[in-house]
């Protein structure tokens, strides 16, 4: 069976990395390692397990932005890291380019990071469906 790492990074510092495995999701895999983080509906549709991609397997680290951020690198591509058991119906197709990732239905393609945490959330904004 395939698997992969993915290291969760929240924005106090923190990190855990994870093992996902194939037909697994994100949030699935978290909850199994003990690692806290938020979902509600575990369909993609309501935003609340949003996290944002950083970096794939073998890329640099991202550089912190001027506005204290992190900034991706501009190949970490969304569509590349993750598979979807289902469309995911919460983020806009320019949130997907942006990076952000519904944790709670993605499958990841490779070893990643992951920004995860409350500014996360609020840098997406509402559901489309709230």
């Amino acid at each position: 069976m395939t698997s992969h790492d993915v290291t969760l990074e929240w924005t106090d510092g923190s990190t855990q990395t994870i093992t996902v495995d194939e037909n697994e999701s994100v949030l699935d895999a978290a909850q199994r390692a003990g690692a806290r983080l938020p979902y509600d509906c575990r369909k993609g549709t309501c935003i609340t397990c949003v996290g944002r991609l950083l970096a794939l397997e073998g890329e640099e680290a991202a550089d912190e932005s001027a506005e204290g951020g992190t900034e991706r690198p501009p190949d970490a591509d969304a569509a590349d890291a993750f598979t979807y058991r289902r469309a995911p119906a919460a983020l806009t197709d320019q949130e997907q380019v942006d990076g952000y990732v519904l944790l709670c239905i993605a499958h990841p393609q490779s070893d990643c990071r992951i920004e995860v945490g409350p500014r996360v959330r609020a840098e997406v904004g509402d559901s489309p469906w709230a």
